[in-house]
């Protein structure tokens, strides 16, 4: 990212209208990015100071009157965030009440950056301001930053100062009267079921675990609420106050979850429940609030990674694209049966390279083994082209020593990555150590998968051996009940903050209520660099449908969320791969007909594969094979809880597409 600040002081500091300014405009046009530098500085003394995007049609509004900080976000003309009150507490004084502000710098970001995912490349385009804040009575200063971009807003806390102290945040967002959200409680940690609800519904005290999806009223858009460049803090959680509003909650004073509970007891709970101190300067994370027209732009933001850091050049020196990490689809034994031995995993490895699958994560069996057993078994599934990936539980991961001798045991071996397992907290002291695992992980050139995790706030950009996280309830939920109504509401809301190791793509009973077509097309929907599928590789191979599976990728370059899509009814996705795209649907519990206009197709013919329900049978798949051109549309029957996958080749296209 860069990022070119030009400013000049206020001729007077007591300048009236919050709107008095002086403007600097800088632009710089380089080979990779061009940046615009807008930048001010004044002493506010107004009473509303107003911030906008590039587009100007999303803007932050600060109120500095009655003795606390509030805030108001708009986006096209409409409130979508009504006046909420800022608090930023430190070692117990709310240094948000009786300050005053002083200067204002304001800048511009333009710059483009590799990305893993949704698409590839990522845009950070912004207008951004430090405002600096005094508060008298405690004598000290901070900076409230903010970025407004076309498609919401990211603000933070910055304290300069020594020695160690104590933040807490009770910041509230306010929501819109007539809106309706989706969320889940703690209970199962990030492992819930969101619930629909009228905003009016919501309850004091409700807890809800980010992000927070909204549907605001009328034809006003979407609003997500999660954070961003989540380190050395802990995490965010919020609960409903009453009269529309959610208070931001750190870590510490979120609720237990049963997992916790279960894995670490009362006591170890009782520790972490005590605020964290923070050495130095203290820089918040970002609160970010993603702002929507419709749910393609809201799956589509860039607007998490792009406020989080840019990774280590040192550790990464091209980014995502840096040598030793590698995209691509698992297999894995715990869902679907297969023996749990040493000749059973190197069955599995045998499999996947039949599937062309990438990697085998494997689980607390390797530690039987015996070097010279695992050697053997990496070098069979290498021959295969597969990947070993060892699970961990992070108890034993706790210190620098135990972290540097896993991963560098991993690397003589010849593992590639780490599937490590319970941390069931947002802690600062947890979110340490994700932060210490993925270094020292990196170190060793070692991917990871964290299961039993909180949601991802930033950290495939910051740290792209990151591959994948669960956060999710996944196909692992054997008792899911309306597990249709579970996976169309999941891609606009768990989703939304990044990548989920979801288990996804089953044929037995786990699959509930849902199809086979429904099944296969979770994998396109569904967003996970890594993506390690639930079903036996035999059950895979055996599917009529195998040869659209094998094809399907983990990254893509270009996401569109299909116009019918609504939550918790039906996600309709369409995703490209090079020359190739890929329509994958997902149905609720109603059975539908709908057209899907192929404009999204390149010029010429595209020859469809297609994978339709069979409606006598949940059981089975219809395989068709058409032609079509981007003038045409394609007619898409599902049956309830079923789904549609179809996979388009332009006719004379050479090595269009290659799984990743």
């Amino acid at each position: 990212m860069k990022k070119i600040a030009i400013s000049s002081p206020s001729a007077d500091s007591a300048c009236t209208p919050a709107y008095s300014r002086r403007d600097f405009l800088t632009t710089a046009i380089g080979a990779s990015a061009v940046i615009a530098s807008l930048t001010s500085k004044v002493f506010a003394a107004g009473e509303v100071i107003t911030f906008k995007s590039p587009d100007r049609r999303t803007e932050f509004i600060l109120f500095t009157t009655n003795n606390q900080l509030r805030f108001r976000i708009a986006h096209a003309g409409r409130i979508v965030v009504e006046l909420s009150p800022l608090q930023m507490v430190m070692d117990g004084v709310d240094l948000s009440r009786d300050s005053s502000t002083g200067r204002i710098e304001r800048y511009r970001i333009f710059d483009k950056y590799k990305s893993r995912g949704v698409h590839t490349a990522g845009v950070n385009s912004c207008l951004g301001a430090r405002v600096a804040i005094k508060h008298s009575p405690s004598k000290t200063d901070y900076v409230f930053e903010l970025r407004v971009y076309d498609d919401g807003v990211a603000f933070r806390h910055i304290i300069p100062g020594s020695g160690h102290r104590t933040p807490d945040e009770q910041t509230s967002f306010t929501i819109p009267e007539g809106s309706t959200v989706w969320f889940h409680d703690f209970e199962g940690h990030y492992e819930g079921v969101h619930q629909k609800k009228e905003i009016g519904q919501v309850k004091q005290g409700e807890w809800a675990a980010p992000p927070l999806t909204v549907k605001l009223p009328g034809t006003a858009g979407y609003l997500a609420i999660t954070e961003a460049g989540l380190m050395n803090y802990a995490g965010m959680g919020l609960q409903a106050r009453g009269q529309r509003a959610f208070n931001l909650v750190l870590g510490h004073a979120l609720p237990v979850s049963h997992p916790f509970d279960l894995r670490f007891g009362k006591d170890e709970a009782k520790r972490l429940s005590q605020p964290a101190a923070i050495d130095g300067t203290i820089t918040t994370p970002w609160r970010v609030i993603m702002v929507a027209d419709d749910l393609n732009s809201l799956v589509n933001s860039d607007l998490i990674e792009s406020v989080s850091p840019a990774a280590d050049s040192g550790l990464f020196p091209r980014g995502p694209d840096t040598a030793w990490l590698r995209p691509g689809r698992a297999v894995w034994r715990y869902l679907d049966g297969g023996d749990n031995t040493l000749a059973g995993i190197r069955e599995f490895s045998r499999l996947a390279g039949l599937l062309g699958f990438e990697h085998q994560v494997v689980e607390g069996l390797w530690h039987r083994w015996t070097d010279a057993e695992i050697r053997d078994l990496v070098e069979f599934s290498n021959a295969r082209r597969v990947g070993l990936w060892f699970w961990e539980h992070s108890k034993s991961l706790r210190t620098p020593a135990q972290r540097d001798d896993f991963f560098k045991r991993l690397n003589d071996l010849g593992v590639i990555g780490a599937k490590i397992d319970f941390f069931d907290h947002e802690a600062k002291e947890i979110i340490d150590l994700y932060q210490a695992l993925l270094r020292s992980a990196a170190e060793h050139s070692i991917m990871v998968e964290f299961h039993g995790a909180n949601k991802p706030a930033g950290e495939a950009r910051t740290w792209p051996n990151e591959l994948t996280r669960e956060a999710v309830r996944g196909m692992e939920a054997r008792s899911m009940q309306l597990r249709a109504v579970h996976n169309t509401t999941l891609p606009f809301t768990r989703f939304l903050a990044g990548h989920a190791d979801y288990t996804p793509v089953h044929f037995g009973e786990r699959r509930r209520e849902t199809s086979w077509a429904h099944q296969i097309a979770t994998a396109i929907v569904f967003t996970s660099p890594l993506m390690i599928y639930g079903a036996h590789p035999q059950t895979i191979l055996d599917n009529p449908a195998v040869e659209v599976i094998k094809s399907i990728p983990t990254v893509w370059d270009q996401t569109i969320v299909l116009p019918s899509s609504e939550i918790g009814v039906m996600a309709a996705f369409a995703r490209r791969s090079r020359n190739v795209w890929f329509v994958g649907i997902l149905n609720g519990l109603t059975s539908r007909t709908l057209r899907v206009p192929l404009t999204f197709l390149g010029r010429g013919t595209h020859r469809a594969t297609l994978v339709r329900d069979d409606f006598d049978n949940a059981a089975a798949v219809k395989m068709d094979r058409q032609r079509f051109g981007k003038d045409q549309s394609l007619v898409v029957a599902m049956r309830a809880g079923g789904g549609f996958v179809a996979k388009f080749e332009r006719q004379g296209s050479a090595g269009a597409s290659r799984p990743s």
